[in-house]
Parts: structure tokens; sequence; C-alpha cells
């Protein structure tokens, strides 16, 4: 089995390409914690490890954040060997899938939202998919879209950037009635 690597825009995180499913069309899963990761035996696994922060399952990859106590050329092998040895032994990446909330609007603004989404889904998350992290809806009132950021774009130095110069002109060119974006932590 072949693991590929790459950098993301965020130093302390790595993007571990298996070249196979991950989450495949299932969605993502962002884990921040061991605690949270009980659900996947994978990010489990990789919390195992010592200096893993965060654990990110998108489609086809995985994004693993150090804490900066090792650095990434000590803790690069002991990741890429978890992640050949669970895919070898043929667990599953998780055992429950978590329901995703459709997010806080009023229902008057559905349509409003489902563009957001839209927009959100075949413009935004493919570009941060490929920088291995994600951009979730949260919610829409009063004009204010809240978006959650997962993977490599939770705590990216760039990511307040992407979302004010990025994401929200681009909302706000497509969708007139989106005044400004909010990160939110969940």
């Amino acid at each position: 089995m072949f693991i590929e690597t790459e950098g993301t825009p965020n130093p302390a995180t790595l993007k571990f390409l298996p070249g196979r499913d991950v989450m495949g069309v299932s969605g993502t899963a962002d884990f921040a914690s061991a605690e949270a990761a009980q659900r996947s035996p994978l990010a489990s696994k990789l919390f195992g490890l010592p200096g893993i922060s965060r654990v990110f399952l998108g489609g086809d990859f995985i994004t693993v954040t150090e804490d900066g106590e090792q650095g990434w050329q000590a803790l690069r092998p002991q990741v890429l060997g978890a992640i050949m040895e669970h895919f070898m032994a043929g667990a599953p990446v998780v055992d429950t899938a978590e329901d995703e909330a459709e997010g806080d609007f009023d229902p008057a603004d559905a349509e409003i939202v489902e563009q957001i989404k839209e927009l959100l889904d075949t413009r935004v998350r493919p570009a941060v998919a490929g920088d291995g992290g994600d951009i979730v809806f949260r919610g829409f009132r009063e004009g204010i879209v809240k978006l959650h950021l997962q993977g490599a774009c939770s705590g990216c130095p760039s990511s307040r950037a992407t979302l004010k110069h990025g994401v929200e002109n681009m909302l706000k060119h497509y969708v007139p009635e989106v005044r400004s974006v909010e990160q939110v932590d969940a």
C-alpha cells in the first residue's frame, strides 16, 4: 500500500492520501480530541500516537494536525504506519455515522440557504478539500452566514482571510442577501 503525503496551508497539518476511499461520499468527520474520536477506529489509532492534536477524515484523504512537540520529521512515519496498519487490517474508518445538522436558519430563508449550500458544495468545499479541510454550513440569520472550518482549515493562519476575502465575497456576489460570513466553532 502506497500513501502519498501533501503539505497544507496550515504548517501543523499534513494531508495523507491512502489511494482509496476514507469516508467516500458519506461526508467528512472532524475529531478535535481522542475522546471525540471514539466512534472512529482510525482516528482513535492516530490519537494513540504522541503529539496528535486533530484528525480529519475526508472523502479520500486524512489530515492530521500535530501539537508542535515532536515535529513532522519524527511523527510522519508513525502516522503513515498507523494508517497503513488500519487499512491492511480491513477495520472500519468509523463505526457510526454522525447526524449532520441542517443549520440554524429561518424557514422563510430556505431558498437562500439552498443557494448558499449549493455554492459552498460546488465552489468552496472542493477547493478546501484540496488543502485537507472542509467548510460546513451552520446557519444563516439576518444576512450573516455561519460556517465551521474543519481539518487543515481549523486553526490555519490563512483561514480568516479565506473566509472574508474568498468565501464572503463570492457568496455576496451570487446571493445579494448575504451581508457577511462568520466562523463558528461547531
